[in-house]
């Protein structure tokens, strides 16, 4: 068999890491090929090839793992830490086998954490274009106007980008906090804390407790539970590029050839702002 598979992708098979932090590794030199370090764009034989990270010997899984965590606050999504903070490793550490979060929640965040040692399934729920919808149980301060809450579902600029549109809806309304449930479509760094942050709204408490059809339920905190077969079944399902994005793509393609844009949209793209469900 020939070198025809790429070294990141043969990581993230055996349950190593992702393949955006396999790259990682690659690139700091933490990873050799039969004892020459390796560099991104290199390729492996998997049966043939002797592939270590930090020096100990990569083995192919022999089978794929799925489970959920409900990580609580105080641990950061990483299997290591070089500051020695607590991650979700020391949760999971039961687990013979060498497993890897889908995506991550920050330090201060709580809830559903899926953790898999597939990379083929932590690619597919990761990549920016399936939009599978994670939903969150967001704690705010003092209170919130009826402008914020459209706001905050309509979208909003941070990081110099305005965010897609989410779902947003009052829970409970108490005396100096509000908990709210908002329905995300993209992935981005701190999202739901910046956007608040960006409509004047306090965080108090950030939990989530769904990705896509699947729900925390009533796990506790720090404990996790294998997935069943038909929860990765509908998580694989809900793992669809958007149908719009498809269309945009082909009528960009489309446009490349006739030089002229599609009817409807704008040169921003602004098309695409419409509601997701």
């Amino acid at each position: 068999m020939g070198k025809d598979v790429r070294l990141q992708k043969m990581l993230a098979d055996c349950g190593i890491a992702s393949r955006r932090k396999a790259e990682e590794l690659i690139d700091a030199g933490f990873v050799k090929v039969n004892g020459v370090t390796a560099k991104i764009g290199d390729k492996v034989d998997p049966k043939r090839d002797r592939v270590t990270v930090r020096g100990k010997s990569v083995e192919r899984q022999t089978g794929h793992i799925y489970i959920m965590l409900h990580k609580p606050r105080g641990f950061i999504t990483t299997m290591n830490d070089e500051m020695d903070r607590k991650c979700v490793a020391e949760l999971v550490k039961d687990i013979p086998e060498r497993i890897y979060p889908v995506g991550r929640l920050d330090r201060d965040s709580e809830g559903l954490l899926l953790m898999t040692n597939d990379g083929a399934f932590t690619n597919k729920l990761s990549h920016p274009s399936m939009h599978v919808p994670k939903t969150y149980r967001v704690t705010v301060r003092p209170s919130v106007t009826e402008e914020q809450l459209t706001q905050l579902a309509v979208g909003v600029m941070i990081d110099g980008q305005q965010t897609a549109p989410a779902e947003v809806k009052v829970v409970l309304q108490e005396p100096g906090r509000v908990v709210l449930e908002i329905v995300l479509y993209e992935g981005r760094n701190r999202e739901i804390r910046k956007m608040c942050d960006a409509v004047g709204l306090e965080v108090a408490r950030l939990k989530r407790i769904a990705v896509g059809p699947v729900k925390l339920g009533m796990l506790q905190p720090g404990k996790w539970r294998n997935l069943t077969a038909e929860e990765v079944k509908r998580l694989n399902a809900a793992a669809k590029p958007d149908k719009r994005e498809k269309e945009e793509t082909k009528n960009a393609d489309d446009t490349a050839h006739a030089g002229t844009r599609p009817k409807g949209r704008t040169a921003s793209g602004n098309s695409r702002r419409g509601k997701r469900r």
